[in-house]
């Protein structure tokens, strides 16, 4: 019978259940609520959620059994953008975010440290985002963008 995971566990969260395995899972893949997948030992088991989540890396998957499976997040190829200050961050942000509602697409954004952003890497948005001044600079990095103001937001009754 196949395992079935029904809750998802956040880091720190104080539910001391020992983590059989590990999922690695690149962004694109981490948002979801019911779905069969396979672990890293390629062992299948069914996500069945409530809600649909962005799992993030360091969250884990309470199984049925009472066990957990650990999600890690892949490294994935990204661009780090490097502003001179939190100010011109913002300014860069926005561009991102302005051009993205032009073209109908949605970019995630990981906020870094000291006036830095994280995206997955596009070349279009990188000559953009260069063309104002930021450097960029290309890793392999694992990805967790921000979430949005209303990822928590489960019931949409007004």
């Amino acid at each position: 019978m196949i395992k079935r995971a029904i809750e998802v566990l956040e880091p720190g969260n104080k539910i001391n259940k020992i983590s059989i395995s590990t999922i690695t899972l690149p962004y694109d893949r981490r948002h979801c609520r019911r779905k069969k997948m396979t672990d890293d030992e390629g062992k299948s088991f069914l996500l069945d959620l409530k809600n649909a989540t962005l799992l993030k890396d360091g969250d884990r998957l309470l199984l049925e059994s009472e066990e957990c499976i650990l999600i890690c997040a892949a490294t994935e190829e990204v661009a780090d953008i490097k502003c001179i200050s939190a100010s011109e961050a913002s300014r860069v942000a926005w561009h991102i975010r302005t051009t993205c509602l032009i073209m109908a697409y949605h970019v995630p954004m990981q906020i870094l440290k000291n006036s830095e952003l994280r995206i997955l890497r596009d070349d279009v948005l990188i000559d953009m985002v260069r063309g104002l001044g930021a450097s960029v600079a290309f890793k392999n990095k694992k990805f967790q963008p921000e979430g949005g103001a209303y990822i928590k937001v489960t019931d949409h009754a007004h």
